[in-house]
């Protein structure tokens, strides 16, 4: 689905253990790989410089990525020094990166306001896509379960659908992504709406599961017509509850969202469907930014 990541580590996050894996990756069919690590600027005196004795740490430290690259494959490590969301874009761009995999830990709005989050600062300026896995995860699996979860990092993706704009982008992207695979990375889709409880039961229902199995079909049809077993699924209640509670119920290797509004002002006001899936899932998410000018 994606063969040109960029892997993005500060360490304390363990994705650097990515790099154990490459051939698991390339099975996953990735082409193209690129770690990044990027350090503090060194502030004593009065020019910030590089730390040329962290970089050099990081640079030992993401070594193993080079030691079992396969055939026709290119694998690079890079170790700047700078902002860190800057420096990322950066290289991103020069190394036309089509994902890029970073790890961000579960937390609350009000950390997220405090403290800020390179993801969301991402999310706000690349049309990258985004794959957030949890440091937590990361750090608890075995390397034969790390090894198996790099080959299958977008084997079977949840979909929530609503048939709002930023639901049917969010298939539009599926579809392209899908067309450029060379092997095929993507084999599953599961669509899921979720109707709202609220308002009386017995006035919602009249003709819902109709309409919305109707405005399922075409989506379902545009997925399954690129050789993916689709499912779709129904659910009433909370949104963000009910989606969590299927990728926990389906094999799901991450939730893919969309949204244009995630970190805006508003949110702070309003918190988004994906601001939330993005905070609280234990699934990695996968983030489609919307298109800018």
């Amino acid at each position: 689905m994606f063969q040109r990541p960029l892997i993005c580590t500060d360490f304390s996050d363990n994705i650097q253990r990515l790099a154990n894996f490459v051939p698991s990756l390339v099975a996953g069919g990735m082409k193209q790989i690129v770690f990044l690590h990027v350090t503090a600027l060194w502030e004593e005196g009065e020019i910030p410089r590089e730390d040329t004795e962290k970089v050099n740490q990081a640079r030992d430290r993401l070594a193993v990525a080079l030691q079992q690259v396969p055939d026709g494959v290119e694998v690079k490590v890079e170790v700047q020094s700078g902002r860190a969301i800057d420096t990322i874009l950066k290289v991103a761009k020069t190394h036309q990166a089509d994902v890029i995999i970073l790890g961000t830990p579960t937390r609350s709005l009000l950390n997220e306001k405090l403290f800020g989050s390179t993801t969301v600062g991402l999310a706000q300026r690349t049309k990258t896509p985004l794959l957030v896995l949890r440091p937590q995860l990361i750090s608890a699996y075995t390397s034969e379960e790390l090894d198996l979860r790099c080959r299958h990092l977008f084997r079977c993706l949840l979909l929530p659908y609503d048939g709002s704009d930023p639901a049917k982008y969010l298939v539009q992207q599926i579809e392209q992504h899908c067309q450029n695979q060379p092997t095929k990375a993507l084999e599953q889709c599961v669509l899921c709406w979720v109707v709202s409880d609220s308002g009386r039961k017995e006035l919602r229902k009249s003709n819902q599961d109709q309409e919305i199995a109707e405005l399922l079909a075409a989506p379902q049809a545009a997925l399954a017509n690129l050789n993916l077993q689709v499912q779709t699924q129904v659910r009433s209640g909370n949104s963000v509850t009910q989606i969590l509670e299927v990728a926990s119920s389906f094999d799901i290797s991450a939730i893919a969202i969309s949204s244009g509004s995630l970190g805006r002002l508003i949110e702070w006001s309003a918190p988004s469907f994906a601001g939330e899936i993005l905070r609280r899932s234990w699934h990695p998410v996968l983030f489609f930014p919307p298109t800018r000018p």
